[in-house]
């Protein structure tokens, strides 16, 4: 069989739960993609890009709020970058680009955190916080930001981690991030009529189809933990290249996948019980999922990756779609075959 044949093949079998995940009206719909680190590629879709106010159908096209695929897609490849070009040193604290973080506590736990603690979630900072509901005015909350005294805790995922990571981006290049060129044909402005919806946002009063749905990015401006849109085939290019080793620093990829902590990498997860790769990941593959329904996963031993799209959040978070469930069986399927 085929390269082409063997991907599509593959492809066919994974979209299999995911099509019945569609048709029981679990969620409105979805598009699957897998690609080699030669370019070959397959890729199905089914359902809704949106479902009310009116129906809108899905295509290979449809745009995808990737929410925290932007972690590792985005921030996570430009720090890295900025790193191997020697703009930024992992080991230093965030105070290095933001001389200003808690300016009035020289002592703070937070002045001392690391870029690498950052990318590898080993930090103190919680795992979210409602930032939006301090205002929408993105100056102000960056300095609200930087100069709150932010609850201590154990490690754990964090938006915060991330945030503060843009905002280091955005004192090194002086521009904010959505003005950005996040490469590969993904965008923090995508064309509203293209994109598959979201939520119907309580405190903006419309379905978000085309702006980001994470609260905190949007009212940022832009954001590090979320806000980047793309296709599947965009997303599949930036897999194809990270697998390839093309356009990017080898030092870059290379810490992609060095570890920062069980379970995690330099932005990334790695393979561990219940992770949403499936149970059969060597130990070569990293993964990410994003909250709106998203996800993508490199195996470098294998040298493929698939990536699942879905607006899982259209019309409400607050519904049990099995997206945990689903990730979790497509990736029992690749990882089998």
């Amino acid at each position: 069989m085929s390269s082409v044949h063997a991907i599509d093949a593959l492809a066919a079998r994974a979209f299999a739960p995911v099509r019945a995940a569609v048709e029981a009206d679990a969620i409105p719909g979805a598009v699957l993609g897998l690609v080699t680190r030669d370019g070959t590629r397959a890729v199905h879709h089914l359902g809704l890009a949106q479902r009310a106010p009116e129906t809108v159908a899905l295509s290979r096209e449809t745009w995808f709020d990737l929410a925290s695929l932007t972690k590792v897609i985005f921030t996570t490849t430009q720090v890295l970058e900025e790193a191997a070009k020697g703009r930024i040193d992992l080991d230093a604290p965030l105070t290095s680009l933001i001389p200003d973080y808690r300016q009035y506590h020289a002592d703070c736990w937070e002045r001392q955190v690391t870029f690498r603690q950052c990318l590898g979630h080993d930090t103190p900072f919680p795992a979210v916080a409602p930032l939006y509901t301090y205002g929408q005015d993105p100056e102000t909350l960056r300095a609200f930001i930087l100069q709150r005294e932010w609850p201590k805790g154990p490690p754990v995922y964090s938006d915060i981690n991330f945030i503060v990571l843009g905002i280091a981006l955005e004192r090194l290049r002086g521009r904010m991030l959505a003005a950005m060129d996040p490469g590969w044909g993904l965008s923090f402005a995508p064309p509203a009529d293209a994109c598959a919806a979201t939520e119907r946002c309580t405190w903006r009063g419309r379905v978000m189809r085309g702006q980001v749905h994470d609260e905190n990015a949007f009212a940022l401006g832009g954001a590090g933990h979320a806000g980047l849109f793309g296709t599947i085939d965009a997303v599949l290019d930036f897999a194809r290249d990270v697998l390839a080793g093309a356009g990017l620093a080898a030092e870059t990829i290379a810490l992609m996948r060095s570890p920062v902590r069980p379970t995690r990498s330099h932005g990334w997860q790695t393979p561990h019980a219940g992770w949403s790769g499936g149970d059969d990941c060597n130990g070569s593959v990293i993964g990410h999922t994003g909250f709106t329904g998203t996800g993508l996963w490199l195996d470098f031993e294998r040298g493929r990756a698939w990536s699942l799209l879905t607006n899982r959040v259209h019309p409400s978070r607050h519904v049990e779609t099995g997206i945990n469930a689903l990730r979790r069986n497509v990736g029992d399927i690749v990882n089998a075959n």
